[in-house]
């Protein structure tokens, strides 16, 4: 059975530390981290949505497009409120390929109200592998019209339940070209 509410990549970020986009690198088998992404989701979740400045991608996807100049997790998750009629969204970082279905059932299985059930581990606060819910979008207009960009930022100001895992490697994100050999190494290793 697959979960009812849709999941949202976030794919759309610079990848300045990488050299390239770090979204169409190829992984696992797949033409792209985004593409792996995707489809690996698209086995829990019944919608699942690319968030991007563009449509950069050589599948078939669903794209909600930034509807701001500006680049940041903040515009995309304003973006996506505004675009869809969804009172709560699962939201992860395409460059997160490590996040198993273990922690998404944990963040989305939280019983209380919150803006936000965010994955927290022993390298800090996992802003973009959590549970956002619209109660949120008021707040993150604020900040965005302030220029406030910091999803941490927010997070402290919004009504939050951070839920901890023990296991930081889940949480590895492909920022650097080294972490990305390792990711493959990973994969291969796993098999």
């Amino acid at each position: 059975m697959k979960y009812n509410i849709p999941a949202i990549l976030f794919a759309g970020g610079k990848s300045s530390r990488m050299g390239k986009d770090k979204a169409l690198l190829p992984f696992a088998g797949h033409n792209t981290l985004s593409e792996f992404q995707y489809s690996r989701l698209s086995n829990l979740f019944q919608k699942v949505y690319l968030s991007a400045k563009e449509d950069k991608f050589d599948f078939d996807a669903l794209i909600i497009l930034d509807r701001y100049e500006e680049s940041s997790p903040l515009v995309g998750i304003v973006s996506l409120f505004e675009t869809l009629k969804e009172d709560r969204v699962f939201i992860l970082s395409v460059d997160a390929p490590f996040v198993n279905e273990r922690v998404i059932e944990a963040l989305l299985n939280s019983k209380e109200n919150f803006d936000a059930v965010i994955a927290q581990s022993s390298s800090g606060t996992q802003p973009l592998c959590g549970v956002y819910n619209r109660s949120i979008l008021p707040l993150a207009q604020k900040h965005l019209n302030e220029g406030k960009h910091r999803l941490n930022h927010l997070l402290k100001a919004a009504n939050t339940q951070f839920i901890s895992f023990e296991n930081d490697s889940l949480f590895m994100n492909i920022n650097h070209p080294h972490e990305y050999e390792d990711a493959l190494l990973f994969c291969q290793a796993d098999k």
